[in-house]
């Protein structure tokens, strides 16, 4: 919260607001689900991007309990709820679109929510994604896996973009914090993480691709 808060991922938060908000008419309501809203930056970023004329429902599923407390603490406005991708609460064909912030995507569900021409809009991380601190923590790094070329049952592709910026962090909490919301936390050595801990300040790329799918009929 301390991390996303301090206006650090501003420029994703931008961009995936701008997608979800793409071709929307003005005058209906519409619906997106945050499936794995985590405490709720991207979903609030989204409200208060919504304009004029536009009206959006925007519910955020978590699994975790706490996240959702945190989302639901810091607004109320949009419904928070405690739930699994595997087995989302929403009725068949009733959201517009679905958004997965770096997160565990289940397709079936996904195409099963949405609304015939809805769309997901799906946030990965990109090759380059926080290298600089990859490399201090891990021995080496791993080759980048090919990108899945196989489309989603359900879904067809329509567009992909990239946002990538440098990004320049200050003071030893910040990094913890940074490295407290990545699987690296997890994944990495306790050399590894005590390399993180003894840094001050750290020089990093932001490499992230959001890919947009529309559910077919």
């Amino acid at each position: 919260r301390r991390f996303l808060n301090a206006g650090h991922y501003q420029p994703i938060a931008e961009m995936v607001s701008r997608a979800v908000l793409a071709d929307l008419p003005a005058g209906a309501m519409f619906g997106c689900l945050d499936a794995g809203c985590g405490e709720g930056y991207y979903l609030r970023q989204l409200a208060a991007a919504v304009g004029a004329g536009q009206s959006l429902a925007i519910p955020g599923l978590d699994i975790s309990q706490w996240a959702v407390l945190s989302a639901a603490k810091q607004d109320s406005q949009p419904n928070w709820v405690v739930g699994s991708n595997a087995n989302l609460p929403v009725l068949p064909g009733g959201i517009d679109r679905v958004l997965c912030m770096f997160g565990f995507p289940v397709y079936a569900e996904f195409a099963r929510v949405l609304k015939p021409g809805g769309q997901l809009l799906q946030v990965d991380a990109g090759p380059d994604h926080l290298r600089e601190l990859r490399e201090i923590i891990y021995p080496a790094l791993k080759p980048e896996r090919p990108a899945d070329a196989q489309l989603p049952e359900g879904f067809c592709f329509l567009s992909t973009e990239t946002v990538r910026f440098p990004l320049a962090i200050d003071g030893a909490e910040q990094i913890a914090d940074l490295l407290a919301m990545t699987p690296h936390l997890y994944r990495a050595s306790a050399e590894g993480r005590a390399r993180a801990a003894a840094l001050v300040s750290l020089a990093l790329t932001v490499d992230v691709r959001l890919t947009r799918f529309g559910r077919v009929a």
